[in-house]
């Protein structure tokens, strides 16, 4: 495998997109503007190539990715710096912070023919998959409404709000499972630490075909929580990311009709198994053969859009609460 991908980025979350890309044969360097985090990580992957400045990774002509893990605000320059160099690009979630910077982007990838690739990892999660087959295969009959909820004592951030930072995660899940756009969106939120930046937001969306779904993320929460629940007319299903074991579980209950009132039936869940995979392995690997094959990504520069629509919305009804 060709050692042509460099991540720029290497923080909280690029350091496990080194790891990867690295641990796959994949990795050329990384790109980091911190001279001693440069250091650091020559010192841990003596084998790869360090970059001080975006301009550099992309004047190296052996370079044919790079995989972004900057902040949010800087996604849109670097991104298309990096489209424009003629380079394919994996970018994390969001694809921008404005839809009609996303927009840009996907016409520039598109124009280019170079691939363009949104980090929505849970949309490679076995789990997630394994709720999708269930859906698809109508052994959920049709969902009724979908719950997730993504809460955490931290990491706290002044530079994007919880709504940003945590939310793309539900939302692209949600779209997967349901193949649809909602129709009508709305968020309430609470600020408690920095002016302007919501450190809590409940979101409801209202999809054409009837299903309803809330999205309840936090960083100002007592403990870890990380749950979707899918309410179907024949079965449930949660998955629990944080449980240590039987994270996805079905249950069958029915609801009984008595001279006209609806008397719940439970029943025990039922674990559903799944392949135990890392699911950030599963995406880096599955860039590797966009980039090999020219392949379209699971979650396209499209995908991107579409969750990014949905924060738009999001993000206009929080301003608009009374």
């Amino acid at each position: 495998m060709a050692k042509n991908i460099v991540v720029v980025g290497t923080g909280y979350w690029g350091k496990n997109l080194v790891r990867n890309f690295h641990e796959l044969g994949a990795l050329r360097g990384i790109c980091d503007i911190v001279p001693a985090v440069l250091t650091s990580f020559r010192e841990k992957y003596p084998d790869i190539r360090t970059y001080a400045a975006l301009s550099e990774a992309l004047a190296d002509p052996e370079v044919k990715a790079l995989v972004v893990a900057t902040p949010a605000a800087t996604h849109f320059a670097v991104v298309k710096q990096t489209l424009l160099a003629g380079k394919d690009v994996f970018v994390e979630k969001p694809i921008a912070l404005r839809y009609p910077e996303g927009e840009e982007l996907v016409a520039l990838a598109r124009e280019r023919a170079r691939i363009l690739m949104v980090g929505h990892i849970l949309e490679y999660h076995p789990a997630i998959e394994k709720i999708k087959e269930m859906i698809d295969r109508g052994d959920l009959g049709k969902i009724r409404y979908i719950y997730s909820s993504r809460l955490n004592l931290g990491k706290i951030r002044t530079e994007e709000n919880i709504l940003w930072s945590f939310a793309p995660h539900d939302i692209s899940v949600i779209l997967l499972l349901l193949g649809e756009m909602p129709s009508e969106v709305v968020a309430r939120g609470g600020t408690y630490l920095s002016p302007g930046i919501p450190d809590v937001t409940v979101s409801m969306l209202a999809f054409p075909s009837g299903t309803k779904a809330h999205i309840f993320v936090s960083w100002l929460h007592p403990y870890k929580e990380q749950k979707l629940i899918v309410v179907g007319e024949k079965k449930m299903v949660v998955f629990d990311d944080v449980a240590p074991t039987n994270k996805l579980l079905a249950y069958d209950h029915k609801i009984d009709w008595r001279d006209g009132h609806p008397i719940p039936r439970p029943d025990h869940a039922i674990p559903i198994p799944f392949e135990q995979r890392e699911p950030l392995e599963l995406e880096c690997r599955h860039f590797i053969d966009c980039v090999e094959f020219r392949k379209a990504p699971k979650t396209d520069g499209a995908k991107g859009l579409g969750v990014l629509r949905v924060l738009e919305a999001c993000e206009e009804s929080l301003r608009g609460e009374a």
